[in-house]
């Protein structure tokens, strides 16, 4: 009897070691699988955007998600073969998000910059847009965006339009929405503000505002693409990313998405 005691404690010993083994293999292998790899296996793609801004993320009357961006980021994750799960999060905490993991990806309608690209790889551009510059109907102060120096404007804390203030001499007050933008503006709280032409556009439509007036645009075009942590880690999902991009661009999908949210075919510079 003792001997058979003996014989099961070994053998459970034995069972008890062989599964340490396999999870610690399975532990090795997932952390030594590259980001897409650690995706695919999850079944889900998580996206971070603002879920404010629009029309490329915002909730329609039904309280629903919606917007070019949301569905860019869920026809990417469809022909990644995996669920888009979106997070929506302010605009100066989404490249904190995800570099600490929060997010896998940024899709918000993000310039590319140079000093961005010296932090993230970036994919291909998937719409083009330009920055504009909106003042109050009333102002006769400001008519380019040189005449922005020694004035105020309200602009997302980081952002690109942020950083076109600041570059002309204005002091700039930091805002998370562009609809508070707009009340700055129309309440005298600010100078102007600069956002982009299909954002401003689009504002206008929809609310009928007739106390801003665009008054510039920049010249330079600004391409949106989706920002990567840098590294080998993430280069096999930039690649399909830009696949499932050509994909889209190709099947005339992006095309409709930017004639349904921005009257117009933005998807080609």
């Amino acid at each position: 009897m003792k001997k058979t005691l003996i014989a099961i404690a070994a053998a459970a010993l034995v069972v008890a070691g062989c599964g340490s083994s396999t999870s610690n293999t399975n532990t090795a292998e997932n952390s030594s699988a590259d980001h897409l790899a650690r995706i695919q296996a999850a079944g889900k793609l998580v996206v971070g955007l603002e879920g404010d801004w629009q029309p490329f993320s915002f909730h329609d009357e039904n309280d629903k998600l919606v917007g070019f961006d949301v569905e860019v980021a869920q026809n990417v994750a469809r022909i990644l073969g995996v669920e888009a799960d979106i997070v929506e999060g302010p605009w100066d905490g989404l490249f904190a998000g995800e570099e600490s993991g929060m997010y896998d990806i940024i899709v918000n309608g993000v310039d590319v910059t140079p000093e961005r690209q010296n932090s993230y790889d970036f994919t291909d551009p998937y719409a083009y847009d330009r920055a504009v510059l909106v003042v109050a109907s009333d102002n006769t102060d400001i008519t380019a965006f040189e005449d922005l120096k020694g004035k105020t404007t309200a602009n997302s804390i980081g952002s690109t339009y942020m950083e076109i203030g600041e570059s002309y001499g204005a002091e700039v007050k930091g805002v998370d929405t562009l609809a508070e933008t707009m009340s700055m503006v129309l309440n005298k709280q600010v100078d102007a503000t600069i956002n982009a032409a299909t954002s401003v556009q689009d504002y206008l439509h929809t609310t009928g505002e007739t106390g801003v007036k665009i008054i510039a645009e920049m010249d330079e075009v600004t391409p949106y693409a989706i920002p990567l942590v840098k590294g080998e880690d993430n280069a096999s999902l930039r690649n399909a990313i830009n696949d499932a991009l050509k994909q889209l661009r190709e099947d005339g999908t992006l095309a409709e998405l930017s004639v349904k949210y921005f009257g117009a075919d933005l998807t080609a510079e």
